[in-house]
């Protein structure tokens, strides 16, 4: 059996980056799920890459048909843009892992969905003053930077990862993002380790079977 290895941290822990590289290593045993939106599609974008793009009856079918396994709905300008994973048939545990970023609040509800022990967290951190200084290096390269928008990140994070709910979550470890290079090799070996024991338990159960 396969596992999902959801990658989570506060704004600006590098988390993003450190995904895409982890999957530009194109281990074939480790793929993506693509996440669904309502929001518009950007500039650069494929439908089905990216993210899967739809709209609101749609998200209401999903729902009805259970099929829905986490979703997070924001108010922006635009209006509610809606982020959520969905059990489409393109999860196959039986037969592959997979990485994936997700809130939180998401992993637990994949959790839930698939079973705690199909599931590992990979809790990235970052102090918060250095990550606070990351997050306005990046916002100075925005043509227009919304440091208002940077900020309430920042302090919703502070309430969203909160000890607490991380202790609630049973995050146990935690990557330490003070050099990249470094955090993916340590994340990389992880999950191969992880991925290792896996293999080897397999093995047993089916010379035992």
């Amino acid at each position: 059996m396969g596992k999902i290895y959801c990658v989570m941290g506060k704004s600006s822990s590098g988390k993003d980056s450190i995904y895409s590289r982890i999957m530009q290593q194109g281990n074939p045993a480790l793929l993506r799920i693509v996440p669904y939106t309502t929001r518009p599609r950007r500039e650069g974008e494929m439908d089905g890459r990216e993210y899967v793009f739809t709209d609101e009856t749609h998200v209401q079918q999903l729902e009805s048909a259970g099929k829905v396994i986490e979703l997070r709905a924001y108010h922006t300008v635009y209006g509610i843009w809606k982020y959520f994973t969905v059990d489409d048939g393109r999860i196959d545990l039986s037969a592959h892992s997979y990485l994936y970023i997700v809130t939180l609040e998401g992993y637990q509800k994949i959790q839930r969905y698939f079973g705690s022990s199909q599931v590992v967290p990979i809790y990235i951190e970052v102090e918060d003053g250095e990550r606070l200084l990351r997050a306005i290096a990046r916002e100075r390269q925005q043509k227009t930077p919304q440091y208002e928008e940077m900020c309430r990140r920042f302090l919703a994070d502070a309430a969203d990862f909160s000890e607490e709910k991380l202790t609630e979550a049973g995050i146990t470890r935690r990557f330490i993002n003070n050099d990249m290079e470094g955090t993916i090799r340590e994340i990389t070996e992880y999950i191969r380790r992880d991925m290792s024991g896996m293999e080897k338990q397999d093995k047993r159960i089916s010379i035992w079977r």
